[in-house]
């Protein structure tokens, strides 16, 4: 049984989402116009189907929100049944789309989706019950850390399928820190560290544009106009942008230097309009937005529930720090969006799907 629903949820929350969803959908007009209008002549093409997608997530959200996160319980077996299904479909030519060299999206009529995004939110709800059934056995190497992640690296090997290393990577890290939270051996980890390391490396020297990334991240400046073509492009909108940038809409990269900064690398451009400080802005809403996730976690009524909510916000901080660090050229260039910023439909919706189950949380949550 839950305990009492309290009336309202984490308005805190709620307020810091839809603030970014708003930074979002501005900066996706500001970085897309030029190249939309180049494009399909029309300014307002993306900034239109993102915000179609800002309404169907924030709809999404509000039901989610409404709905008891223990539903998540007893429908994880078949939502993530669904969803390798859906992974499975998307390999099959003719179902599944290609872009840019990865076979990762399902056709909808004009638009598309992408299934690897909402595996990793099945994969957070699937783990949060295996682990909240058999938290005690989770130190047991054969009986516990085994099982969870034989299922998680299923995921992951149909990911690399199609390939989306970067989609994969955030997968597989969310659900090393629900495990690691769970009370996983510190020792276990390190054995998969290892051998994680060793599986990196060689999914890396199995693909020549891998290697060309990591080479362009070490040292972009060898090939400017081809593997490092994008981290210096980002660096250039970055570096103009100063303390309080070149103003809104006055991006220089976005006519054409920086390829389809709507979508990857929006905070480079955020970053050359709003400078220093806009970016500073929206890094300090995401730390606000993880911890009233921190907080909603700790005090959830139940196991489940506490696992959930962290696997929701090491999801979303992963791919913050992932993005952000590649923007800045810390990282190499894995193609993983900004959640509520990036142009992208599946991925919004999938952020907003993620928020409405953490909001219900909080109405539970005794904080």
């Amino acid at each position: 049984m839950l305990p009492t629903k309290r009336t309202t949820p984490d308005l805190i929350l709620l307020i810091v989402t839809l603030t970014l969803l708003a930074v979002g959908l501005t900066m996706v007009y500001s970085a897309s116009a030029i190249w939309a209008d180049y494009k399909f002549n029309d300014s307002f093409f993306f900034a239109k189907r993102q915000l179609l997608f800002a309404v169907v997530g924030i709809i999404a959200m509000i039901f989610i929100m409404n709905v008891d996160y223990w539903t998540w319980r007893s429908s994880a077996k078949i939502i993530v049944i669904i969803c390798f299904v859906l992974l499975l479909l998307v390999l099959i030519p003719g179902i599944g789309n290609v872009r840019n060299g990865s076979r990762s999206w399902i056709g909808v009529g004009a638009f598309s989706i992408q299934p690897s995004e909402f595996m990793k939110l099945a994969m957070i709800a699937f783990l949060a019950k295996f682990l909240s059934d058999r938290q005690k056995l989770i130190t047991s190497f054969t009986k516990g850390l085994v099982p969870a992640l034989g299922i998680v690296f299923l995921a992951f090997g149909l990911i690399m399928l199609q390939p989306d290393l970067g989609t994969g990577t955030v997968m597989v890290g969310t659900c090393l820190v629900m495990i690691f939270i769970a009370g996983g051996r510190i020792s276990h980890f390190i054995g998969l560290g290892l051998l994680g390391l060793t599986g990196f490396v060689a999914l890396v020297l199995s693909a020549p544009y891998r290697i060309k990334r990591i080479t362009s991240f070490l040292d972009p400046w060898e090939d400017p106009l081809g593997s490092g073509f994008q981290i210096i492009q980002s660096l250039y909108a970055i570096g103009p942008g100063g303390l309080f940038g070149l103003g809104l809409g006055q991006s220089r990269q976005k006519f054409f230097y920086l390829p389809e900064p709507q979508t990857d690398f929006i905070f480079a451009i955020l970053s050359e309009e709003l400078g220093f400080i806009g970016g500073s802005f929206v890094i300090l809403l995401f730390s606000l937005l993880l911890w009233r996730g921190i907080r909603i976690a700790i005090g959830a009524p139940d196991l489940f529930g506490s696992f959930l909510a962290v696997g929701i916000i090491a999801m979303i901080a992963i791919q913050v720090m992932i993005n952000i660090g590649v923007v800045i050229g810390l990282m190499p260039v894995t193609g993983i969006t900004l959640p509520f910023l990036s142009y992208g439909g599946s991925s919004l919706t999938l952020m907003l799907i993620a928020i409405g189950v953490l909001l219900n949380i909080s109405r539970y949550s005794r904080y």
